[in-house]
């Protein structure tokens, strides 16, 4: 457990057991061994993340624009781009557990923004939400983590996104 735990769970109280969100995750959420990790770290033990469907965010790609201490070198968020495509998976989550949706991906801290984005699943376009770096913490300076690089290829491998795009990955990162 870490000093947010308590920010999400007050977050959680009075949240709508029923209404959704539809989230769109591409990067380290992917990875189910080390979400699992997180979230027995961080006491999240009755929180499970869905399953999920394979989906893709259309005219966006990807940008190595966060600069992580922890991961020692940038990591990736999300730039318009016409044309471009970026895989994920497309889960939907209860309003009450989005604060550890938020919690997970950086909100809490003020690293990362939610961001409406258009995703196609299954043949339909879908409004949805994904978290991007905070306009304040974005920088192109310093190295790509490679360590990060390789959770986000391992992630989206253990994902079932297309070995197409896993495959682009790396040349992404720059």
């Amino acid at each position: 457990m870490d000093a947010h735990y308590n920010i999400v769970m007050k977050a959680r109280e009075g949240r709508s057991a029923t209404k959704k969100h539809w989230y769109f995750a591409y990067s380290g959420i992917l990875d189910r061994p080390a979400f699992e990790k997180w979230r027995h770290e961080h006491s999240y033990e009755f929180f499970e993340l869905p399953e999920g469907q394979v989906a893709k965010a259309v005219d966006m790609d990807l940008v190595f624009d966060f600069p992580s201490r922890w991961w020692g070198g940038r990591v990736a968020g999300l730039v318009d781009k016409k044309g471009s495509e970026v895989y994920g998976r497309l889960f939907e989550i209860v309003d009450q557990d989005w604060p550890v949706v938020q919690h997970k991906e950086g909100f809490v801290t003020g690293m990362a923004v939610e961001r409406p984005i258009k995703v196609l699943v299954g043949g339909q376009e879908i409004e949805a939400i994904a978290f991007t770096t905070s306009p304040a913490r974005q920088s192109l300076q310093g190295p790509i983590s490679e360590r990060y690089l390789q959770a986000l290829i391992e992630g989206a491998t253990r994902s079932g996104l297309p070995k197409e795009y896993v495959d682009s990955l790396p040349s992404r990162a720059v």
